[in-house]
């Protein structure tokens, strides 16, 4: 299999998952404005929709969306218990959370890195994300992890989204369980290993 990824990106998610489950795959970056990638390809033809993640299967089809992919991963794994077997409550619980993620949090943090954005707008999508975050925080603050007693997908999911904080100038510190869920998740080993094969760490 091959991930097409952007280094930070939303695609560190699934990186994080495949590392997590053991599951080897091929990376190949793409150059998300020029949709370029590494190797020269239009990225146009390989994925229409233009954006990481993409992950073409041993089959040589193609499946897109990072909550999909992600499912996908676990699914292959299931020992890994990165996402709860299909048709059990705990698995809706974790497309809940999934799907909270991708349209409350990830989306909101799309033009706040759009240096054209105008201040209103991004004063206003800094305060609503503000409120989505007061929310996951009074979670972590009573749970250790997103979804069950251990971390799944979910759990790489926000620890993506999250770091982006740091680049679009959203400040964190009123949400303390959040804060100490980051530094939990970044200790991880495939996290680790994840922000290294992207470049993203300094390799000790």
């Amino acid at each position: 299999m091959k991930l097409y990824y952007a280094a930070g990106a939303c695609s560190l998610s699934p990186h994080i998952v495949a590392l997590e489950a053991g599951i080897p795959v091929e990376l190949e970056k793409v150059d998300t404005k020029a949709k370029r990638t590494a190797n020269g390809e239009d990225y146009w033809q390989i994925n229409p929709k233009g954006y990481v993640p993409a992950l073409k299967l041993d089959s040589g089809e193609l499946l897109t969306e990072g909550p999909a992919i992600v499912q996908y991963l676990a699914d292959l794994k299931p020992e890994s218990a990165l996402a709860p077997a299909n048709g059990t409550a705990a698995r809706y619980r974790l497309q809940e959370v999934l799907g909270y993620i991708n349209s409350e949090v990830h989306k909101t943090y799309s033009p706040l890195f759009k240096p054209d954005t105008p201040d209103a707008v991004r004063e206003e999508r800094k305060a609503y994300l503000h409120k989505r975050y007061a929310l996951l925080d009074q979670h972590l603050a009573k749970h250790e992890w997103l979804v069950g007693d251990h971390f799944t997908a979910a759990d790489a999911y926000l620890f993506t989204v999250t770091n982006w904080a740091q680049h679009v100038n959203f400040d964190l510190s009123e949400f303390p369980a959040i804060q100490a869920f980051q530094q939990r998740v970044s200790a991880r080993p495939s996290v680790q290993a994840a922000l290294k094969a992207e470049g993203l760490l300094k390799a000790a």
